[in-house]
């Protein structure tokens, strides 16, 4: 079992390098490695989009790897291989991003990018800090995972889904904010759960262990 974690020059990739392979480990999910090389990305059992920046330069990043972005495509939308995003890799399932300018996504979930407005003046955005999980829909994504399970985030934009199905799970901020995304083989986390403890730690391992 490999589990490729994609590199498209998009983030600092050694903390969750670090998180998936001890997950992997201690869950015997086989092998987890970072790379750019599209091959490798072609033949992985299942992926990990991160992403850290702004919507616009992430996706230019993305479909700039040719290579990588037509071989994570086809993994995802024809063999059907697990897929997870993570931050702003997560915003790049949308159909669309509306930070600076509007900017295709790769359409896997219908909705828009958009900034957060909390309807208290007093909360700063961007969304910085840990906040409590709410479950909209079971997934097994969530095992050993409750409501009120905390994980860390760091973002002025969110997912708005067009279908509310497709929201797993949100956070309360002045306002619903989208925390975890999915359909079919498919999932993305707003936050990162590689720095969000023993809770992303377990979602991670459940992920690995996913086989829908």
């Amino acid at each position: 079992m490999l589990t490729a974690i994609i590199d498209y020059e998009s983030g600092n990739l050694h903390s969750a390098e670090k998180a998936f392979q001890r997950m992997a480990r201690e869950t015997d999910a086989g092998e987890v490695v970072v790379t750019s090389d599209a091959d490798v990305v072609a033949q992985a059992d299942r992926l990990v989009l991160p992403g850290d920046g702004a919507f616009p330069a992430c996706a230019a990043e993305l479909r700039g790897h040719k290579g990588i972005y037509d071989a994570m495509v086809e993994a995802v939308e024809i063999k059907g291989r697990p897929f997870l995003g993570i931050c702003v890799g997560m915003q790049l399932m949308a159909s669309k991003g509306h930070e600076y300018r509007e900017t295709d996504g790769l359409d896997w979930i219908a909705g828009d990018v958009v900034r957060i407005e909390p309807a208290d003046a007093s909360l700063k955005v961007p969304h910085m800090g840990w906040n409590d999980l709410v479950i909209d829909h079971p997934h097994p994504v969530f095992d050993g995972v409750e409501t009120g399970d905390h994980t860390y985030f760091v973002h002025s934009y969110h997912f708005r889904v067009t279908n509310p199905a497709e929201r797993l799970a949100h956070v309360d901020y002045a306002g619903d904010v989208t925390a975890v995304i999915g359909r079919d083989t498919m999932v993305g986390m707003q936050f990162h759960p590689e720095k969000s403890q023993a809770t992303g730690l377990r979602l991670i391992a459940n992920f690995l262990n996913w086989a829908p």
